[in-house]
């Protein structure tokens, strides 16, 4: 992790630290001046956020990762509620059916009626590129079921660049920001994150309606390996390679030159994959020759959601920027 981001997560779980139990809104504190956390952050598993990173934040309501549904045949699993990446990789690798499904309006509506049980005065809701997936929409449904203020934001993006941007609200929320700060910190982070990826094939993407039909033919007639994109909120072709192994140099190269046109010090990089954790770590250690000053990228499977939709042997790099905690407000001391 970088050096700024190793110092933003130190002072967020110093700071969540703090949280336990006195600085939520409406809870009895003996502290002559705390921070009050007034914002409760929500997103959907397409986050890609570390499990430890979600763990943490979630123990005080402060995050609340919604699961999204992956159906494998004719049976629905939980993201994050059951342990389905090797039931997707085999489903995949013999051509089962594999199919993805917005949540519920109703998971979302609970989300934010727990924030509002907790003392939270707003919730900034993040989510994954409307273009993908009607999530979003059933999050603004049930924010017309609550009495709570919920601001819902189209991420225009997945995976740990969706990520990024839910870590920089979570980060906002706790420094005491309030919720037009907060959703001003995750717009201004997700707009310095970009996705590039590569996959062997692009028949699941086809089936999932991500791409077009004639593009798939394309790819399968002419064993084409494009390099993708996800450009205003849909995927999008960069270029056309003929092989993969021209496809994942090219990939690195792409990343390479983006991540070098960015501040020093600044650059942030997450490798996804899926059913190929050997080719991620290969390229992750190319990255970091080729880019000597940046830290080493974090490396994950891709949520299943996404893995659903990509297939077998993806190979996704996310480029964003890191950032600093942000500046506390001054607030009056709580009254007791």
């Amino acid at each position: 992790m970088p050096d700024r981001d190793a110092a933003a997560w130190l002072w967020l779980r110093e700071r969540l630290a703090a949280l336990r139990p006195a600085a939520r809104p409406g809870a009895p504190t003996e502290a002559a001046a705390v921070v009050v956390v007034r914002t409760a952050v929500v997103t959907d598993s397409a986050s890609a956020l570390p499990a430890d990173w979600v763990a943490a934040c979630a123990s005080e309501g402060l995050l609340t990762v919604i699961p999204m549904p992956v159906m494998v045949g004719e049976e629905i699993y939980g993201e994050g509620e059951d342990d389905i990446t090797e039931t997707i990789a085999l489903a995949l690798a013999s051509g089962k059916s594999v199919k993805t499904s917005r949540p519920s309006p109703g998971q979302f509506e609970q989300a934010f009626l727990a924030a509002e049980r907790r003392g939270y005065e707003a919730v900034v809701c993040i989510h994954i590129s409307g273009g993908l997936s009607g999530t979003a929409d059933a999050a603004r449904l049930a924010a017309g079921r609550v009495n709570i203020p919920v601001e819902v934001l189209d991420s225009g993006t997945v995976g740990m660049a969706l990520g990024m941007g839910v870590q920089s609200a979570v980060t906002a929320a706790a420094a005491g920001l309030e919720a037009a700060a907060v959703s001003a910190a995750a717009t201004e982070e997700l707009a310095r994150t970009k996705v590039y990826f590569y996959v062997p094939s692009l028949e699941q993407l086809r089936r999932g309606g991500r791409i077009g039909a004639a593009a798939s033919l394309l790819g399968t007639m002419f064993a084409i390996k494009p390099i993708l994109a996800v450009d205003g909120g849909k995927i999008v072709p960069l270029e056309k390679v003929r092989s993969a192994a021209k496809a994942i140099a090219r990939l690195e190269e792409i990343v390479a030159a983006d991540a070098a046109s960015r501040p020093d010090g600044l650059v942030r990089l997450a490798v996804h994959h899926f059913g190929n954790q050997g080719e991620a770590e290969g390229l992750a250690a190319r990255l970091a020759a080729a880019l000597p000053g940046c830290p080493a990228a974090q490396i994950s499977s891709l949520p299943a959601v996404l893995a659903a939709h990509a297939g077998l042997g993806v190979l996704a790099v996310i480029v964003g920027e890191s950032a600093p905690p942000p500046v506390e407000p001054e607030l009056p001391a709580i009254s007791t």
